[in-house]
């Protein structure tokens, strides 16, 4: 039956990882316009604004669009039986860095939300091209499927 659905569990997967990309892309940013605000009181209005829009979108797209992601990637790679191969065993271990790194950008919302950040905008501005560069690989690996 699951061979009858591959191409819509393989669109959805596809879909998923787009919305996760693009949380992966955004919450960075967030946190180097976050990290930028002057501290005191005047700035808390737009602090608070920035606490709701990084809970919101870590927990309302990011999360929801990895958990997608995993469940259908691991059922089309079983369904395929692709997982015995190089370029998706190699992909397979850079998504896992993608959902260690979603976990570490979920910390980073609780330091925010609690005023407990301790870097600088700098810092952000560097980590928002970690996602960029494991995603140009995955995307290489899924293409042109090396053999690894």
């Amino acid at each position: 039956m699951l061979d009858n659905l591959y191409p819509w569990i393989k669109a959805f997967h596809v879909v998923a990882v787009i919305a996760w990309m693009a949380g992966m892309l955004y919450l960075p940013r967030l946190f180097v316009y976050h990290a930028s605000l002057p501290p005191g009181p005047g700035s808390a209005a737009q602090a608070a604004t920035f606490k709701v829009m990084e809970r919101r979108l870590l927990k309302a797209i990011m999360n929801p669009a990895m958990i997608v992601t995993w469940v259908l990637g691991l059922t089309l790679a079983w369904t395929s039986g692709a997982y015995v191969t190089g370029w998706l065993q190699a992909k397979f271990a850079l998504v896992l860095a993608m959902t260690g790194i979603h976990g570490w950008l979920a910390r980073m919302v609780k330091d925010f939300a609690a005023d407990r950040n301790s870097r600088g905008h700098k810092f952000y501005r560097v980590l928002n091209e970690v996602p960029t560069l494991l995603m140009i690989v995955i995307v290489v690996l899924v293409v042109v499927k090396p053999g690894l």
